[in-house]
Parts: C-alpha cells; structure tokens; sequence
C-alpha cells in the first residue's frame, strides 16, 4: 500500500514521493487523491457496535465497484459479551485490490477502533505507520479502565509510531441525528453507519447500494432507516469537507474474465451448490440440520429455496438432524444434513448406518476450534482425523475440501455427485474462515454444470435371475448397489444396521460374508480415486525441489507464500488437495519428486500423518491452532527456509507483501 499521512498540508503528496491528483471539494478545500494497488481495512469494536454489518456492507460496495477482495471476520462466540471489554472485540477485516489476490491480507493498513478495547485488542497487527482511526468519544476514563490503560494513549504520545486520527465518532453522529426523534441509545446505534459513510469517501465506494439496503431493511422501521441513511451520508460529507483527511484513495477495479459476477460467502455458496445438485440430479433436496455455529447459515439459506424443491427441517437435535436425511435418502431424495465438529461426533453413528445401508448423504462439516465447545466462531481443520474414522468398525466415508468461499460451490456439487454415483454418504469438511469469509464468484451457466442425472438411476424391476429383488447386487465399475424407492413394486428388502449378505441383503452373521462386505465397502470408496482428475501442480518454472501440499482454506495463504517465494527468485510448487479420502491415484508419484514437502496445517498435523503413512515420505508438518488463517508472510519464512537448506546460498523473501 502507498502510504500518506492525513495531517500533512492539504494537497500535498503522498510520503513516498507518488503523484496524487487533486480535486476540490465543496467549500473550497483541495483534497488529494492517491492511488493504490491494493489495501487491507481492519475495522474494530464493541461486539455491539456492528462491525460485522459496517464490514459486509463495505465489502459489498466493493465488490459492486469490480474490486478483487478477500475478507476476515473475527467475532466473540458470546452473544453480548460485556460492553467494552477485550473479550467482547468484534472485527472485520477486508483485502482488496486491482488484482488478484488470494487472502485477507496478514495486517492491516488500515485500522477503525470503535473504542479502548478495539485498540488494545488489535494494535499490535497495525504495522508502524498505519493509519489508525479511533472515536475519541469512547476513550473515556471508564472504558480505559476496563482494559487496562492507565492512562489515555490518545493523549499520553503512545500512538506515536502510527498516522493516528482522532475523530469524535459518537459525537458526530449524534448531532447528525439531532432532529432525529431517536433517543441518545438508540441514536448512537448509528455510528457504525457515519463510520461507514467516513470510508465510503476515503477509499471511494459507491453509495447507492447501501442507501437501498437500509430502506430495504428498515422499511417496517421508517425512523430507523431515516437515521442509519442520514448517519451514513454525514460520514461522507465529514469526510469530503474535513481537513483531518486530506487524502482519499482509489483502488481500480480488477481485471476479471467476462461474466457476471456476485460477492459470496463460503455458506452462501455451498448452500447454493447443494440446490444446483438437485437441480442437476433433478431430485428433491432435503436438509435435516441442528443449528450450530458455523453451520447455522446453510440451513438459513436454503430455507429461502422451496422454489427449487428443497426442503429443510430443523430438528431438535443433531441425531435427529441426520436420521431424517437418511430417510429422506431412503426414500429418493438428495439427503444432507450439515454441522460443525461437535455435531460430527454426535452423528457418527448414523453416519455409520448410512454405510451399512450404502444410502447416498452429504454431511457438511463446518470446522471450528475444538475440542469440545472449543472456539465456536474461530477457524480451524481439526475435525480430518474424525472424519476418516470417527465412527466404530470399518466405515469408510468419502473425504473432500472446498480450497475458498466460491469454491464451496463446486464442492456442494462435487459431493454431491460422488455421494450419488457410488450410493455412499461423502463429507464435505468447510471451515469456519470459509465459511464466513467472502470472494468475487463469477456465476457459472446452468448448462455448464455437471449432469448429475446419470448418476440417479433408481431401480425400476427386480434384477435377480428367478425374478427377486437383489438390493446388493453391485454395479461392476462403481460397486454402488441399486437404490430402490420405497413403494415401487417388486422391491421389496431390508434395511438397517445389521450386516448384509452379499446380493440379497439379509441379515448375515456369517464371518466370511462379513469379511466380504467390508472389503467391498471400502473398495468402492478407494475405487473413486480412479474417477478423479489428475493432480494439479503450480510450478511455473518446473524446477522446484521444495513442493508445499496443504487442504482446505490453507490455499490462500499457501499460495500466496509461493507467491512471495517466486519473486524472490527461488522456485517452490503448490500442491493442493480437493479429494483427501480417497487420495488421488497420482499423488504418490508426485510427492516423490521433490526433495523436501511442507504440509502446513490449523491443527496438529493430521494430514501430514496420513501423507506419511500411506506414502512413507517424510511430510514436513507445519502447524497452528491459534483459531485464525495462516499468514502469507509466516508461511513464505517456512518455506524460504525448507529451500534454503535444500539449495544453499539463501535468497532474501520479499516480507512486504505485494499481490497475494
């Protein structure tokens, strides 16, 4: 990011000697505006004070203006934790650029502290010279005191080292609110708003999309959405007219492939790809879900969808949750039943009747920091080892991974089609960075979708020799047995979690069979891997020795090390993983190559153990549970050092950032 410092004298340009264009604003002051290729805004307060709506709203904007993004949001478990205390921090981070990128930026350039506690909780990312935004209003001797600061670091030349801008917020906002009608509570509600509309300016936002989603919001609340709206367009004005900003920004919009576009979270997406599957699959879609955060948000969208014949039950408990998806597969619907790690341990054995019965589910797994409660609105990737063999017996279960918010999507629908061709229940293991992160999706036409209805095929006659119905009786290439609705004639067979025997399904206590079934159960899930596409390498130069395999929300961050690794001038590949159970048939051959692999992991290596006990490679685990991505730069420091001692002669690794 170009930095300029607001307090120097009006127009003058930026501190590094870049050129500004100067406009005037009304009342004559010239202000400077500055461009930038990309910049990260940390916005930061009371858990009540809305910074997650004030984020999603800016995002929004952004995206509308063709800006490439990436977000963070970072908000207590709590649903009011105490006012104005460290705990009670909620935050909204947001990268974008002119470019593509890849994460939601390793630290701010840009940091909004709503008050004390925001300040203190999130100071230490802010790099020395960054701007910081504080509302003076807050920094009261009693806020102050519930975190700890003797005395007020907006006073006391501790702030220093940043370009820090006092600006009365709360103040401010309510004087714009004065003939409001609205009483000093519910007024000050606002000033998330004023904040926005101060940002909107700074980094020239477009302002009509807001303005429509106040009405929109409020529009049972006239009052309200009067006093949000004028809120906002007095932060603009303040901004425009102020000589506390001199300088405003401009980011260009990225470059993208034509199509049209929208910003999406990672539970929007997936929520969206389990309807398109069913669309695909021309199957009715039922959902069985207990709310758990950060799951909730699927069984919120996809409530809003009956049009698309989906229907979705919230059940009063997870058990319950997922035996009703296995009935509705039982009786021909796509079944899918979503949670987060807690509600996996609680399922696990329903999940196992559904490998017995060999019905086709989707069990979505949206992690969060465990164990137990653990971190409820924090990210991580702990739950893989659960879910290859959370459950009593040998129960193979399909693993896969959606790699970012929009990719969630494609990994509905990928799940989806495995968990339909091969009558298995598949898990789709989310994350919560994922899930409530946000990217640029370009929407895909409904023709360029996988035909799902190939893979249905319910059964329609008896398929025995002497004219019985055989319900295990395998396809020869997927081993998936026929799927017979209930009702349909001639069909009749058991179902239930006691061993089968082989082709008639019977009830079978005899050890040969039973050995049979379990061999074949876990062949048809290893036989998936020769369904799979080949492995995709990034290594551009096709010289690397040093290779880097992650999962899931790892490859951001992953890729944007590689990234900063190749503009040192060192070579490094990128190996990432959809499919972890099975494993693609060419991975071996691959890991093989090169002489050092680095598996970086939110959890305490669990893929790096299975990589190591099926490949017999020593896989180099790097890990975190800090509940937060990876950063590019940490991540970058790993790999130059892996390199380093391969190679020799160390090269310097560009720390500073650039496109990620």
């Amino acid at each position: 990011m170009t930095r300029t410092n607001p307090t120097l004298t009006t127009g003058a340009p930026s501190i590094d000697g870049s050129a500004a264009v100067h406009s005037a604003a009304p009342g004559g002051l010239v202000k400077s505006v500055v461009e930038l290729d990309r910049v990260v805004i940390r916005l930061a307060g009371d858990s009540g004070d809305g910074m997650q709506l004030t984020g999603n709203r800016f995002t929004s904007e952004t995206a509308s203006f063709g800006n490439d993004l990436s977000t963070l949001p970072n908000f207590p478990a709590e649903i009011r934790a105490p006012t104005g205390t460290l705990p009670g921090v909620s935050s909204f981070q947001l990268h974008f650029a002119d470019h593509d990128i890849m994460t939601p930026g390793d630290a701010p350039d840009v940091l909004v502290a709503m008050n004390p506690a925001a300040l203190k909780a999130n100071l230490a990312d802010l790099p020395g010279g960054g701007l910081l935004i504080v509302d003076s209003d807050e920094f009261t001797p009693r806020n102050l005191a519930k975190v700890g600061y003797a005395t007020n670091p907006l006073e006391d030349g501790s702030l220093e080292g940043w370009q820090t801008v006092s600006v009365p917020l709360t103040g401010m906002t309510l004087d714009a609110l004065k003939d409001s009608g609205l009483g000093k509570k519910e007024a000050e509600r606002s000033k998330n708003m004023f904040t926005l509309g101060l940002l909107s300016w700074m980094y020239h936002r477009p302002t009509e999309g807001t303005i429509r989603f106040l009405e929109r919001t409020f529009r049972r609340k006239p009052e309200i959405a009067a006093a949000n709206i004028a809120a906002f367009r007095a932060g603009y004005n303040y901004g425009e007219t102020t000589e506390a900003f001199a300088v405003s920004y401009e980011v260009k919009p990225a470059p993208m492939a034509p199509g049209r576009y929208r910003n999406i979270s990672g539970n929007q997406a997936l929520a969206l790809g389990l309807v398109a599957a069913g669309q695909r699959a021309k199957l009715p879609m039922f959902l069985g879900a207990y709310p758990i955060t950060p799951a909730s948000d699927i069984l919120h969208e996809l409530s809003k969808h009956k049009s698309f014949n989906v229907r979705t039950f919230q059940a009063e408990d997870e058990i319950a949750g997922i035996a009703s998806a296995i009935g509705a597969s039982f009786g021909g619907a796509l079944g899918v039943t979503t949670t987060s790690g807690p509600g996996v341990s609680l399922k696990s054995e329903a999940m196992a009747l559904a490998v017995m019965t060999e019905l086709p589910l989707v069990i979505v797994d949206v992690q969060r920091g465990g164990p137990s409660t653990g971190l409820p609105t924090k990210t991580e990737q702990s739950d893989l080892l659960q879910a290859m063999f959370g459950r009593n017996g040998e129960a193979p279960i399909p693993v896969i991974a959606p790699r970012s918010p929009g990719d969630c999507f494609d990994a509905a629908m990928e799940a989806c089609r495995i968990a339909l061709t091969y009558r298995t229940p598949v898990i789709l293991l989310s994350d919560g960075y994922l899930a409530n992160g946000a990217e640029p999706w370009a929407i895909p036409a409904v023709d360029e979708l996988p035909d799902l209805t190939q893979a249905v095929q319910f059964a329609t006659e008896p398929n025995g020799e002497n004219g019985e119905f055989l319900p295990y009786l395998r396809d020869e290439k997927t081993l998936a047995r026929p799927w017979a609705v209930p009702g349909t004639a001639g069909l009749q067979h058991r179902i239930g979690g006691l061993e089968k025997a082989d082709r008639t399904g019977n009830i079978s206590y005899d050890p040969a069979n039973h050995d049979f079934m379990t061999r074949t159960r876990q062949a048809k899930v290893d036989g998936i891997a020769a369904d799979l596409p080949p492995t995709e390498v990034d290594d551009p130069d096709g010289d690397a020795r040093v290779a880097v395999i992650g999962w899931g929300s790892t490859y951001g961050p992953v890729g944007a090390a590689c990234r900063r690794i190749r503009r040192s001038g060192r070579s490094v590949a990128q190996i990432h993983l959809r499919h972890i159970n099975p494993m693609p048939a060419d991975l071996g051959d691959i890991l093989r190559r090169y002489d050092r692999v680095v598996c970086p992991e939110m959890n305490l290596g669990q893929l790096a153990m299975l990589l190591r006990a099926k490949y017999l490679i020593d896989i180099e685990s790097h890990t975190q549970v800090r509940g937060l991505p990876f950063r590019a730069a940490e991540l970058a420091a790993v790999l130059q050092d892996a390199i380093d001692s391969t190679h020799g002669a160390p090269l310097s690794v560009d720390a500073t950032g650039g496109a990620e």
